[in-house]
């Protein structure tokens, strides 16, 4: 089984990225990040079981972690929620929306994760850093949008 980070799990091709998640035998949404939806992604988590969730926004967060209480998924907050939660599977889906997928990005391709890009604002703004580290470490970076 394939661990996938989705990270933007509330946009348009995050949804899509989960849809095709769900009815695929050899992938699973380990870990999802958004930025402040709270309602959407308490069902999303309660879905698909994640065993992380990220929230951009630290009080989003705060009320997620509440929410998800009676469940075992671990809810992460800020920017570096949403770095951890990039590089705990084998596979990152970047879909945050402007240059806040940069940071997350960039700490999966550390890590040598496969990165399906779908921010091209992170190789805009941060290309020629995205690039050279993936040949360090071996990252594959796949474009999805």
């Amino acid at each position: 089984m394939k661990k996938v980070s989705v990270l933007g799990c509330t946009g348009s091709i995050g949804t899509q990225a989960l849809d095709v998640i769900e009815h695929s035998s050899s992938l699973c949404a380990y870990a999802i990040a958004a930025n402040k939806s709270v309602d959407e992604v308490e069902k999303i988590a309660r879905k698909f079981k994640p065993a992380f969730v990220a929230m951009y926004d630290e009080d989003a967060a705060k009320d997620l972690k509440v929410r998800l209480s009676d469940t075992s998924v671990k809810v992460l907050s800020g920017i570096e929620g949403v770095c951890q939660a990039a590089c705990v599977s084998d596979t990152a889906l970047t879909a945050m929306s402007g240059s806040v997928g940069i940071l997350p990005t960039l700490a999966a391709v550390k890590e040598g994760k496969e990165i399906a890009l779908a921010n091209k604002e992170t190789m805009v703004c941060a290309g020629d850093i995205i690039n050279c580290e993936a040949r360090k470490s071996g990252s594959k970076i796949l474009p999805v949008d």
